[in-house]
């Protein structure tokens, strides 16, 4: 599929995803988070946004329910919270800002259906992983990273109540895709360094629409795999490695920001 996206230019550019993409990203979500047939997905992300894509197929693939918010329902939590308690929500998706106006405004006890809550597009701070906590007992928090370059997600931490204050990692690469920290020169740098996160494996898209120059700089051919034709996405995020195989975001490369 083709999927827009500003990045960091603020200029939409076409994304060519790879169907092989959404399926590594599909099975390996299968795996690592088990939907069952009595679990409920809420579709509430607009379908220009590729967290989208889990939310429409992740259910149907499994045999469990798809729940679609009303248009524009994303925007009002009273709609969101009677509708996650009368349908019996499990399963669903925060932008970090979008979570931290939820957890203040509604009530957890209209929530105890949820198992497990998934946020990305945005850094997640530590204190909210925290107030998350106090706010249930009953979810699990997983924080998880990925331009849209890359098909949804590529890295996936799972917070947990005993990490209060500690740094909130982005976490390890899923199945079948590499991450590599990188200096300007493309060498990789040591654990603890601070370097350019580059992407690399099934996920990676094959480019920009219509966009060869822009494909050229961003999407660089695979050196560091042995086998031909592999792609190296640059994100122009920073981050870095620390003991244990887990990556911490540290910041843009550019002057980035997002609203």
């Amino acid at each position: 599929y083709v999927i827009y996206t500003s990045g960091s230019t603020g200029k939409p550019k076409g994304v060519l995803v790879p169907h092989v993409g959404v399926v590594n990203r599909l099975l390996w979500g299968q795996s690592a988070f088990g939907l069952a047939a009595g679990d409920k997905v809420l579709q509430k992300t607009s379908a220009s946004f590729d967290v989208s894509v889990w939310e429409f197929f992740w259910p149907l693939a499994n045999g469990a329910t798809l729940v679609m918010a009303r248009q524009g329902g994303q925007r009002d939590h009273e709609y969101l919270s009677a509708l996650i308690e009368k349908s019996g929500i499990t399963h669903m998706h925060f932008v970090p800002s979008m979570l931290a106006i939820f957890l203040a405004e509604v009530d957890a006890a209209r929530c105890a259906s949820l198992r497990q809550v998934f946020t990305s597009g945005e850094t997640l701070p530590p204190q909210l992983r925290d107030r998350f906590h106090d706010w249930t007992r009953h979810a699990r928090l997983f924080n998880m990273y990925g331009p849209t370059e890359t098909c949804i997600e590529m890295t996936m931490w799972p917070c947990a109540p005993i990490e209060r204050g500690q740094p909130l990692p982005i976490g390890r690469p899923i199945a079948n895709s590499r991450v590599h920290i990188l200096d300007e020169n493309g060498m990789e740098m040591p654990v603890g360094v601070p370097g350019e996160i580059c992407i690399a494996g099934v996920q990676v898209a094959h480019g920009y629409l219509n966009r060869p120059e822009l494909s050229a700089e961003r999407f660089l051919p695979d050196t560091l795999d042995h086998r031909p034709g592999g792609l190296l996405y640059r994100s122009g995020d920073i981050g870095r490695w620390f003991d244990g195989g887990w990556i911490e975001y540290v910041g843009r490369r550019d002057n980035q920001i997002k609203l």
